[in-house]
């Protein structure tokens, strides 16, 4: 019987590949350096790693059923109900050696073209993004002007704080959690605290088509239900990213918009706090003089031409001012 698998926190914190795996083969156990804890929606990057730590922070720990050596790749299958299959794969990729792991799903399914910018988001030199301390296997933006750091979030999983102020949240669901949290109702008190938060947005890591192809929830009653979620909710997008890296990068973008906006507010506050205060106005006098259908009354008696609306001419007002002086000072 083989050992079991093993999941683990990489001990270096300049890596890029945050977990440490322990493949269990019959001819003795190795250990790899891995982007991510299962190729759920993609295939794994992979590297060889120096040593298992003897204090390993441990992630997760499975029975094995079987993990066999077949030419270029070995085959693992975990004494588990899901997410059991895989294969790690040894490749060349520009000449190089490179080892990816991957499930029957991330195989088969197709993958959108797509170059991931680096730029950072919005003109943020350094976003400093809060995961939420019950979020299991988060996203670690380590490949992006990003820092990320663990902490308590009232909602949602990734978070931007400020001023112990929740600024922007992103809740990350994969399609499997979106439709067990839409059919228990969970979805809806979510969405309402999500709400709350002056931005927010929820982060599907699947297509949308896949919404018509679940198992387990008929396709027009998961449609609807999304689309009533989003006309009651209009403030909370629920956004579908075709992969798990597309999912990251759109929240880190949102997040990254997110507080710029909220730096714009506060900038756009404190000019106008600088300007001038303008002291009160003086109260309005009452009027003086004749109404304008009386000023047209007595330029239609004296010659005048004045349209029947709009404003009376200054030269009839004059005119009225002038006649009015020259009769008070005759009497």
């Amino acid at each position: 019987m083989p050992d079991d698998f093993v999941i683990a926190r990489n001990p270096d914190p300049d890596s890029t590949l945050p977990y440490l795996l322990r493949i269990p083969l019959a001819s003795g156990a190795v250990v790899l350096k891995a982007r991510d804890t299962w190729p759920r929606t993609s295939k794994v990057y992979c590297h060889r790693a120096e040593e298992w730590p003897a204090d390993a922070e441990v992630v997760e720990r499975v029975g094995v059923r079987s993990c066999t050596r077949r030419g270029a790749s070995i085959d693992l299958v975990l004494d588990r109900g899901r997410e059991n299959r895989s294969q790690l794969v040894f490749a060349q990729a520009k000449g190089r050696p490179v080892i990816f792991w991957q499930s029957a799903r991330t195989t088969r399914q197709a993958r959108p073209a797509v170059a991931v910018p680096t730029a950072r988001p919005s003109g943020i030199v350094d976003l400093e993004v809060t995961v939420d301390t019950h979020e299991r296997y988060p996203w670690t933006f380590s490949d992006r002007q990003a820092t990320v750091r663990r902490g308590a979030l009232a909602c949602g999983d990734y978070g931007v704080v400020r001023d112990d102020r929740l600024l922007a949240v992103v809740e990350r669901k994969s399609l499997a959690d979106l439709a067990s949290s839409l059919s228990s109702g969970k979805l809806r008190y979510q969405l309402g605290e999500l709400a709350s938060v002056p931005r927010a947005a929820v982060v599907v890591e699947e297509r949308y088509a896949e919404v018509f192809r679940h198992e387990h929830v008929r396709a027009s009653v998961f449609a609807d239900g999304l689309a009533e979620c989003q006309v009651r909710w209009p403030s909370v997008p629920i956004v579908f990213c075709e992969t798990r890296k597309l999912a990251q990068e759109w929240a880190f973008r949102f997040l990254g918009a997110a507080l710029r906006a909220h730096l714009d507010d506060e900038g756009g506050a404190a000019r106008v706090e600088e300007l001038v205060a303008a002291g009160p106005l003086a109260p309005v006098s009452p009027a003086t003089g004749p109404s304008a259908a009386e000023l047209r009354v007595w330029a239609a008696a004296h010659g005048f031409e004045v349209s029947a609306k709009g404003r009376v001419p200054a030269a009839v007002r004059a005119a009225y001012d002038a006649a009015l002086a020259s009769a008070t000072e005759g009497s």
